[in-house]
């Protein structure tokens, strides 16, 4: 591994390499499989490698908690790109094992809800056991340990197995969210359909807490895209919630919204602000509310300053 290396959940074959495989940039790396996402990310605090690309979100199972926890613990990191891969599984025998002789299968814990159904429908009696990766899952069948593995198609070469059945997904649209994090920096120029996230923590648990946190958003017109609590470790009822929101730290409405939620928490991590994935497909963000928008603030300050100088 070298410095300028780009480290990834592995090992070989798993989507997390399939997703980092789009980026342009990736031709020009050395792409390193690592045993976890903790890992991954380390291996970006410890010098070892210059970013990580890591799974976030899932559309049919949320967050990835391990990927949350390490964000919000630890050495800071900083988010640079986003990628959003289709998810659809294939069920990876050894060659000439049959649908009917299958009775272990394999995968990643978030693989299971997404294809649960089809189990009940086609091997209702199969015993399920998770592994590390869906990739790891291949390594398992083709070791013997394991009859079939849900894992992606293009793993199938890579372990020597044969993809039994293609295409498989309880929902037709799962997508899953990959980060590439790095050691903080001065953010990527703003582009105009970008996302920004954070993690923040309650000062203490009480009624409207929450709330209070929301409104920081709400009264400046910034869009959640998500958010998700996580528990701190430090007794019952402390929570951290991981944010996304619409918006670049240099728009004045996602800076003010920033500066209003350290006024108020404890502790605030900025993770970066960056292009949203698929924005070059898709709309572009949505215009500001009324008031909300930058020249609306530089207004809003010139008035204040004239009421001051009794110039009103």
């Amino acid at each position: 591994m070298s410095a300028s290396s780009y480290a990834y959940l592995g090992p070989e074959g798993t989507f997390t390499e399939a997703a980092l495989r789009t980026l342009p940039e990736a031709a020009t790396r050395e792409l390193v499989p690592m045993v976890s996402v903790p890992a991954a990310l380390d291996a970006v605090r410890g010098g070892e490698a210059a970013a990580a690309l890591v799974p976030i979100e899932n559309s049919v199972e949320g967050g990835v908690t391990a990927t949350l926890d390490e964000l919000a613990t630890g050495a800071p990191l900083m988010i640079y790109r986003e990628v959003l891969l289709r998810i659809a599984f294939a069920l990876l025998v050894r060659p000439g094992t049959r649908l009917s002789e299958i009775r272990t299968v394999t995968g990643h814990p978030v693989a299971q809800p997404q294809v649960r159904k089809w189990l009940a429908a086609h091997l209702p009696d199969a015993q399920w056991e998770s592994a590390a990766s869906n990739a790891d899952g291949a390594r398992l069948v083709r070791d013997g340990r394991y009859d079939a593995a849900f894992a992606g198609e293009f793993a199938a070469p890579t372990y020597g197995l044969e993809p039994l059945v293609t295409d498989i997904h309880d929902a037709r649209n799962a997508e899953t969210r990959f980060v590439l994090a790095g050691r903080p920096a001065r953010p990527a120029a703003r582009t105009g359909a970008d996302r920004t996230s954070l993690v923040v923590w309650l000062r203490d648990d009480h009624p409207g807490a929450l709330m209070e946190l929301l409104q920081e958003f709400s009264a400046r017109g910034v869009n959640l895209t998500w958010i998700e609590s996580r528990p701190t470790g430090e007794g019952m009822g402390r929570y951290c919630f991981s944010i996304d929101c619409e918006g670049h730290i240099t728009d004045r409405r996602v800076a003010e919204t920033l500066m209003g939620l350290k006024r108020i928490c404890p502790n605030v991590r900025f993770l970066g602000s960056y292009p949203r994935a698929g924005a070059e497909q898709g709309a572009p963000e949505a215009a500001p509310r009324p008031g909300t928008a930058d020249a609306d603030y530089v207004a809003a300050a010139e008035w204040l300053a004239r009421c001051q100088d009794g110039r009103a």
